[in-house]
């Protein structure tokens, strides 16, 4: 019998046959990774061990992943952490070795912010691509495999290269402003599980009419 509410999004691994897809978000355990119902990754090898790709993780900027992301194989985010000061002669972390340099701990900790790394709703985060700290990428996005996000990508575009750039739009403006108005990533599931062909299809105006 069909299941009229789709898999439970708090189970690990949605598909009893195979373990190399999984939701993110029942493995997350760092406090600044959020990550919506449904998203998951894709690893043949440790689907588990998602946080592993969230790389310099040790400020408190945070990771935003919304609801419905596809996330593929060796994705990685890159956290503020990573910073190094740019406005000294040196960029190199001299204080955190010690031993009569941690003097300076001060000054290198006055790193500024970049604020929270945000991916949106349906978002498709193509292989190995790589995301900066401080970007937003809109709901409705795919990232092209081995891009390299530095900057904000709108929502529902298609976006690649290095530095990624958007390609095209996946619907027109019009459509697009429709899509985020309707945001049927927050429907309940049992509507999102009724109109799947609605929302799998490409007929905005259906699916904006959709019960």
């Amino acid at each position: 019998m069909t299941n009229p509410y789709g898999p439970d999004p708090n189970r690990p691994y949605p598909m009893a046959d195979q373990r190399r897809v999984c939701f993110i978000k029942p493995f997350i355990k760092s406090p600044n990774i959020i990550v919506g119902d449904y998203s998951y990754y894709d690893d043949p090898i440790d689907p588990e061990g998602f946080e592993r790709n969230v790389l310099y993780n040790y400020g408190n900027d945070r990771l935003i992943i919304g609801k419905f992301c596809a996330i593929a194989t060796r994705v990685q985010f890159i956290m503020g952490g990573a910073n190094h000061k740019l406005d000294g002669i040196s960029t190199y972390p001299f204080p955190i070795f010690g031993q009569g340099w941690e003097g300076e701990m001060a000054t290198l900790m006055n790193l500024p912010s970049r604020g929270d790394t945000i991916i949106g709703n349906d978002v498709w985060l193509g292989y190995d691509s790589l995301i900066m700290p401080g970007v937003t990428i809109g709901d409705g996005a795919v990232i092209a495999a081995r891009s390299v996000v530095v900057k904000d990508i709108p929502a529902y575009a298609i976006a690649g290269g290095n530095p990624a750039q958007p390609i095209k739009q996946r619907f027109t403006e019009a459509e697009i402003a429709q899509l985020l108005a309707l945001q049927w990533w927050n429907w309940e599931i049992g509507k999102i599980t009724r109109n799947l062909s609605l929302i799998m299809g490409g007929n905005v105006q259906a699916l904006c009419h959709a019960t």
